[in-house]
């Protein structure tokens, strides 16, 4: 009976010392590099439950468009409060299934191409490129023609479109450039293609594993070389098209809506808490106020001649139809 009664109280006082509500808990949902341990994830995590005095519960998938088709299966009853890892390719379609919420932020953020949106706020921004091993590949394409075009023994590793935002992001790079014949492009450049993966994490592993000389990525990339290995092997190809242009965003769901820690955490995350950790964390571009100036290595990395980028709408109208054109050629 002592036994039993020690468990009912100290069962009694574990009750006592969690979060008596939702409101002591954030879910988040992103995607696998973000929450990675040498992603910003951990950080970030830290930040915020020391500031809030709460707990953040990151859930993870493999990249940015599998995190929208979660959450469209889930429904009203999904159980992110945020979902962080969308980008303007999907703001359109995600605010048309109607489980994303509009939100008090008055954000002070400064992206390419300024932001006026209230229902998704940008936490950092980057763009496309092809990234390139210079002991292997001592010319690297110079123009997406030339990638598109160019010698099929030099393979690439790429995302899909269906699961992941830079697969969707090269997607629109080519159909940018290439108009109604970007079925023509894929169908050249699939002769290059080493394989197609989820997401990005497996791509760049298998790029600096040696499987392929270049990998889909971002300008921003080589920079985590320069820093963390010390080294300038790893470079991103300028291609005289010029870049496509990512943002990315979060966005507070249906669910979080009833959660007051859901609109803290976007304020937060657009102030240096958050902030300090994309440039060598997240490699990407702050999209707003940092309080420390960005490492040298970041005003090595190319300058897109031209920044390439559909409105949310129009992918929104076409997605669908341009994947589908995608698939077909690839799995011909």
């Amino acid at each position: 009976m002592r036994t039993m009664l020690l468990s009912f109280l100290s069962a009694a006082a574990l009750l006592a010392a969690a979060p008596a509500s939702a409101e002591g808990r954030l879910t988040i949902y992103t995607y696998d590099s973000f929450t990675a341990e040498w992603g910003p994830g951990p950080q970030v995590k830290t930040n915020f439950e020391t500031e809030c005095g709460c707990e953040v519960d990151f859930v993870s998938v493999a990249d940015g468009v599998a995190l929208l088709n979660r959450v469209k299966l889930e429904g009203a009853s999904t159980k992110a409060d945020i979902v962080l890892g969308l980008d303007t390719n999907l703001t359109a379609e995600a605010r048309g299934i109607g489980l994303f919420v509009a939100n008090g932020a008055t954000p002070q953020v400064n992206v390419p191409g300024g932001w006026d949106d209230d229902m998704f706020v940008p936490y950092d921004y980057g763009y496309f490129a092809v990234v390139y091993d210079t002991e292997k590949l001592p010319n690297p394409p110079a123009s997406l023609k030339e990638l598109v075009e160019g010698d099929a023994s030099q393979k690439i590793v790429i995302q899909d479109p269906r699961t992941s935002t830079p697969g969707l992001g090269l997607l629109l790079w080519v159909r940018s450039v290439y108009g109604d014949e970007a079925d023509a492009a894929w169908e050249k450049l699939k002769g290059r293609v080493l394989t197609v993966t989820p997401g990005w994490s497996e791509a760049y592993g298998l790029f600096t594993k040696g499987e392929a000389p270049m990998v889909l990525s971002y300008t921003t990339s080589p920079a985590y070389h320069m820093i963390a290995d010390k080294t300038d092997r790893y470079q991103a190809a300028a291609f005289a098209e010029g870049h496509y242009l990512q943002v990315e965003v979060a966005g507070i769901t249906v669910t979080g809506a009833k959660n007051p820690l859901a609109e803290k955490f976007l304020a937060f995350m657009t102030g240096p808490g958050f902030q300090d950790a994309v440039p060598e964390t997240q490699w990407m571009y702050p999209a707003a106020k940092t309080d420390k100036p960005l490492d040298p290595a970041f005003d090595k990395l190319v300058k897109p001649a031209k920044t390439l980028q559909f409105s949310p709408q129009e992918v929104a109208e076409n997605r669908k139809a341009w994947v589908d054109e995608w698939l077909s050629v690839m799995g011909r």
